[in-house]
C-alpha cells in the first residue's frame, strides 16, 4: 500500500526529523559541521529518490521518493516560513549593547561586502559566461550571502573567541536582507528586461533599509507594551514573540515595500534589548530555550529540504560548469579577502570600530559559507516563467555549485584553521584568572568535600584520597599562578569592575522574580547595570562611576513630568515618576550592600586586598550616592517610604515562601495536591500587594513653607494659598538653578540639600530653610552668579511674581529676610575672628549683591 497526499508529506517531514536527530551527536563525533552534514544527507536523499524513480524494481517506494524529490515547498515557501524564524532568533541571541561597538564593522561586512561580492564575481563571470552582464550580477548577488550557522556552530564548539562569533552573527543580521534586495533589483531588470537607473536603485535600497528598521523596532516595542499589560501570562506572552517575526516581515514585504529581513531583524534586537526587563527571568529563559530548539528545526529542514534540490538543480551539468564555478568561487574569496583586509584596517584608523587582528580577518574570509538561503535564491529563478532556459540553468548550476564548494572545502576545513590561528584559546586576562580562581576555588571544594564526606559516612581511607587529589590540584595551581605579575592594578580594578556590575545584574534580574516590581524601574535598573559593565569595560573605573551617576540623574520621562507640574500644575506624571523613582532608589540601595557582601567574601580572596580595598572605594561613592538620593526623598515622604519597604520586604518573604515550598514538594514531602493548595494562598497575597502604593505628591508642603524662617509671621491662609500654586523641584548634583546675569524666574525655597554659588571670589552655600533667588528679586537685580546644586535638592519653586507679591503685602517676609541675611553676615564675621582672620567670612548672596550694586552705582557716579 502506498502512502500519498498529506499523509505522505507528514511521514516525509517526520523522517526527516528522525534524520536530523541522529545528525547533531554524529557531527560531533566525527568533528565535522552538523551543516555539512545535514547537506550531504540531503544531497544523498535527493540523489537516491532520483534513483528510485527511474529504477523499474522498487515501485513500491516510488510515493515515497516522488513525494521527497517533487516535496511541495517552493523558494517563496523557503523564504516565509524559515527566513523569519531564522532572522528573529538570530537577533534575540545577540548582545545588542556589546554588538553596538561593532556596528561599522558589521555594516561593512553586511553591505558593503555584499555589493563587492556581487560586482566581483559578476564581473569576473561575465567575459565567459555567455550571459548578459545583469544576469551575472544576479548570480553575484545570490551566492554573495554568508550563512553563519555552520561558522557560529564550529567557532562555539571549539570556544573561539566571543567577539570573533559576535561579529559573524552580527554580519548575518543584515547580510542576507542586502543580498535579497539587490536581488530583487536585479531580478525585476532580468524578467521585464528594463535598465537599471543607479540613482532610483540606491535610493529605494536605503529607503527600503530605513523604512524597515523604523517598521521593526516600532512593531517591536509595540509587542513589549503588549506583553507588559498581559499581567504576566507566560504563555500569552510567548505566543506574541512568535507572532512578531511573521507579522512584521509580512507586513513590510507584502504591504509596505520595505525590508522584511531587516525589519524582523530590528524587531529581533529590539526584543534582545527590552526582553530581560519586560518578561519575568524565568519564562525569559523559557522563550530564549523556546527560539533555539524552533530554530535548530527550521534551519536543519532548510538545509535537508534545500540541499535535497541539488541533484535537480545541477541537471545537465557540464566541464565548462565547472569552470564558471571555480571563477566565482575565486571571485567571491578575492571580494570579500579585499573588503576584510583593505577596509576594515580604515575604519580602525578613523576610530569608527575597534581594531580586527589579523587571524580574526583570515578566518571570517576563509569562513564565508553559502547554505539555504542561497538555494532558495537559485531555485526562485529557475522557478520564474519569465526567466529563458539558458539563464535558469546558468543560475541553478554555478550557485548550486558555489555553495557545495564552500560547504565541502571551506566548511570542513575551518575547524582546522581556527586551532592553527589559536583562536580557540582563551583570552589573556582569561588566562591569568585561571590559575588565580582554580587555586582558591579547590581549597574550598577539599573543605566541603570534607566535610560532606564526614556526614555521609565516607571512609577515611577514601577521604583522603580523593581530598588529597583536590588539594594537589589546588597546589599545583598556586604554585604556577602569575596573576599577580600578568595583570596591572589598573587591569585588575577594572576586571573586579565589571565582575561587579555582572553580579549586580544578576541580583537584579533575581529580584524581578518577585511579582509587584515596576517593570520601568527594572528596565531602568538592568540598563545601568549593563551601561556599568561596558563603561568599566572601555574606561575603567572612571566609566563605572561615570555611568553610576548617569542612573541617578532624573531621566527625561522625570523632567518632562516635572515641566507639566511646574508650568500647567499637571501633577499626576510626576507623581508616577516620584514613586518609581523612590523604588529604584529602594531597590539600588538594597543591591549595593550584597555588593559590597559579595566584594569581600568572593571577590577580596581572588584579586587582592588592595583591589579589594580600591573597589570597596568605588562601591562606598556608589552607597553614599544612593543614601543622599534616598535620605532627601525619606525626609519629606516618610510614610511613603515605610509603605514602599514594607512592600517590598513583604514580596521578598513571599518569594521565599513560594521556593520553600517548592523544595517541600521536590523532597516529596508534601503531595501535589497540598502543593497546589499552598501556592494559591501565597498566590492570594501576591495578588494584594501588586496594588500599587498612592503617592500625594503634595503632602506637607504648608507645613515645609511654615518651617522656611522667610514666611514666619505669615498667615496660615496666605500660605495655604501659597502651597496651592507652587511646583517641586528635585535636583541631582550639578544642576543649574540660576544663571549669571540671568532673571529670576523662580525663587527656589531649600527643603533639603546644598547649592552653592560663587560670587566676588566668595562660595556662598544654600541649605535648608534659604531661598535661593530672593535677594536679587527683593532688589530688582539680576543673579550675580551661577548657582548650582552640590547634593541632591528638594526645592520649592515659587514663580517670581507670587514671591514679589508676597513680599509686597507682608513687609514682614522682607525684613525677616534682611535679618537672616545679617545674621549670616555676624556668623561669618565671628568666624573670621576665631579662625584669626585666615578665613574669609561666609557672606550670604544678598550682602554680596547688595555690595555689588554699591560699587556699580559708585563706579557710575564718580
Amino acid at each position: 500500500m502506498m502512502v500519498t497526499g498529506l499523509a505522505a508529506i507528514i511521514l516525509a517531514l517526520a523522517l526527516l526529523m528522525v534524520l536530523i536527530s541522529a545528525v547533531q551527536p554524529l557531527a560531533r563525533r566525527l568533528e565535522v559541521s552538523e551543516t555539512v552534514l545535514l547537506a550531504l544527507a540531503g544531497i544523498g536523499i535527493g540523489a537516491a529518490a532520483d534513483l528510485l524513480l527511474r529504477s523499474s524494481l522498487t515501485e513500491i517506494f516510488d510515493g515515497a521518493a516522488e513525494t521527497l524529490l517533487y516535496f511541495p515547498i517552493n523558494s517563496e515557501a523557503f523564504l516565509l516560513i524559515f527566513l523569519p524564524i531564522l532572522v528573529f532568533q538570530g537577533a534575540l541571541a545577540i548582545d545588542v549593547r556589546r554588538l553596538a561597538h561593532e556596528t561599522a564593522t558589521v555594516l561593512l561586512l553586511a553591505v558593503v561586502a555584499v555589493l563587492v561580492s556581487t560586482l566581483t564575481i559578476g564581473m569576473a563571470l561575465y567575459p565567459f559566461a555567455g550571459q548578459t552582464l545583469v544576469v551575472c550580477l544576479l548570480l553575484g548577488s545570490i551566492v554573495a550571502t554568508t550563512d553563519p550557522s555552520a561558522v557560529a556552530g564550529i567557532f562555539r564548539e571549539i570556544g573561539a573567541a566571543s567577539r570573533l562569533t559576535r561579529l559573524v552573527e552580527g554580519e548575518a543580521l543584515l547580510n542576507d536582507a542586502a543580498a535579497i534586495a539587490i536581488f530583487s533589483i536585479l531580478l525585476a531588470s532580468v524578467t521585464s528586461h528594463r535598465h537599471i537607473e543607479l540613482g532610483e536603485t540606491v535610493i529605494d535600497f536605503f529607503a527600503s533599509f530605513g523604512g524597515a528598521m523604523v517598521v521593526g523596532v516600532a512593531v517591536g516595542r509595540l509587542t513589549l507594551l503588549l506583553i507588559a499589560g498581559l499581567g504576566g501570562s507566560a504563555a500569552a506572552e510567548i505566543t506574541l514573540t512568535l507572532a512578531l517575526p511573521y507579522v512584521v516581515y509580512i507586513l513590510c514585504d507584502e504591504f509596505l515595500g520595505f525590508s522584511g529581513v531587516v525589519a524582523t531583524a530590528a524587531s529581533g534586537l529590539t526584543l534582545s534589548v527590552y526582553g530581560p526587563s519586560t518578561f519575568r527571568p524565568q519564562v525569559w529563559r523559557f522563550l530564549n530555550e523556546l527560539w533555539v530548539q524552533l530554530v535548530f528545526w527550521a534551519g536543519s529542514l532548510v538545509f535537508v529540504l534545500a540541499s535535497m534540490l541539488v541533484p535537480r538543480l545541477l541537471i545537465g551539468m557540464t566541464r565548462w560548469d565547472c569552470v564558471l564555478i571555480l571563477i566565482a568561487t575565486v571571485a567571491g574569496m578575492l571580494a570579500r579577502g579585499a573588503v576584510v583586509f583593505g577596509l576594515l584596517p580604515i575604519l580602525a584608523a578613523f576610530k569608527l570600530s575597534p581594531p580586527v587582528p589579523a587571524p580574526f580577518k583570515t578566518t571570517m574570509v576563509w569562513g564565508g559559507l553559502r547554505g539555504a538561503i542561497t538555494l532558495a535564491l537559485a531555485l526562485a529563478v529557475t522557478e520564474n516563467q519569465r526567466v529563458s532556459t539558458s539563464t535558469a540553468h546558468f543560475i541553478g548550476i554555478i550557485a548550486t555549485g558555489f555553495v557545495l564548494i564552500t560547504l565541502l572545502v571551506n566548511g570542513t576545513t575551518l575547524r582546522y584553521l581556527v586551532v592553527f590561528l589559536k583562536l580557540d584559546q582563551l583570552p589573556a586576562i582569561d588566562q591569568a584568572m585561571r590559575h588565580q580562581v582554580l587555586s582558591s576555588g579547590l581549597a574550598q571544594v577539599a573543605e566541603r568535600t570534607h566535610t560532606l564526606a564526614d556526614e555521609l559516612g565516607f571512609g577515611a581511607g577514601t577521604q583522603k584520597t580523593i581530598i588529597g587529589q583536590i588539594e594537589r590540584r589546588a597546589q599545583e595551581e598556586s604554585e604556577a599562578n602569575t596573576f599577580d605579575t600578568a595583570l596591572g592594578d589598573r587591569q585588575r580594578v577594572t576586571l573586579a569592575l565589571i565582575t561587579i556590575a555582572n553580579r549586580e545584574r544578576s541580583l537584579l534580574l533575581d529580584l524581578f522574580r518577585i511579582r509587584g516590581l515596576s517593570r520601568r524601574v527594572m528596565e531602568t535598573l538592568l540598563r545601568s547595570s549593563e551601561a556599568m559593565v561596558d563603561g568599566a569595560r572601555l574606561e575603567g573605573r572612571y566609566g563605572y562611576v561615570r555611568a553610576l551617576r548617569r542612573r541617578l540623574r532624573p531621566t527625561m520621562r522625570f523632567r518632562v513630568a516635572q515641566m507639566l507640574h511646574r508650568r500647567f500644575h499637571i501633577d499626576q506624571p510626576l507623581m508616577f515618576c516620584m514613586s518609581e523613582r523612590f523604588e529604584m532608589l529602594v531597590i539600588a540601595h538594597l543591591v549595593s550592600l550584597s555588593l559590597m557582601r559579595f566584594m569581600h567574601e568572593r571577590l577580596e580572596p581572588t584579586l587582592g586586598t588592595r583591589i579589594g580595598e580600591i573597589v570597596s572605594e568605588v562601591l562606598g561613592r556608589q552607597r553614599r550616592m544612593l543614601d543622599d538620593a534616598l535620605e532627601m526623598m525619606r525626609l519629606h515622604y516618610q510614610g511613603y517610604s515605610e509603605a514602599l519597604e514594607s512592600r517590598i520586604l513583604h514580596q521578598i518573604a513571599l518569594r521565599l515562601e513560594e521556593e520553600e515550598y517548592d523544595e517541600l514538594l521536590s523532597d516529596n514531602l508534601v503531595s501535589e495536591e497540598l502543593h497546589r493548595e499552598l501556592l494559591k494562598d501565597v498566590e492570594k497575597r501576591q495578588e494584594r500587594l501588586e496594588k500599587p502604593l498612592r503617592f500625594n505628591l503634595k503632602s506637607g508642603i504648608e507645613q515645609r513653607l511654615r518651617s522656611f524662617p522667610a514666611f514666619r509671621g505669615v498667615p496660615d491662609g496666605v500660605l495655604h494659598d501659597l502651597a496651592m500654586n507652587i511646583s517641586l523641584r528635585f535636583a541631582s548634583p550639578g544642576e543649574v538653578l540660576l544663571r549669571r546675569n540671568g532673571k529670576i524666574k523662580m525663587v527656589y525655597a531649600v527643603v533639603a540639600g546644598l547649592a552653592e554659588v560663587h560670587i566676588a571670589e566668595q562660595d556662598v552655600q544654600f541649605g535648608a530653610g534659604d531661598l535661593i533667588g530672593a535677594a536679587p528679586l527683593i532688589n530688582e537685580t539680576f543673579s550675580r552668579g551661577t548657582v548650582r546644586t552640590l547634593q541632591f535638592c528638594h526645592l520649592l519653586a515659587i514663580p517670581a511674581s507670587l514671591f514679589r507679591r508676597l513680599v509686597e503685602e507682608y513687609p514682614i517676609v522682607r525684613r525677616t529676610i534682611d535679618e537672616r541675611a545679617e545674621a549670616r553676615l555676624a556668623e561669618g564675621h565671628r568666624l573670621s575672628l576665631v579662625l584669626g582672620g585666615d578665613k574669609e567670612p561666609f557672606i550670604p548672596a544678598r550682602e554680596l549683591i547688595k555690595a555689588g550694586n554699591r560699587e556699580s552705582t559708585n563706579e557710575s557716579n564718580s
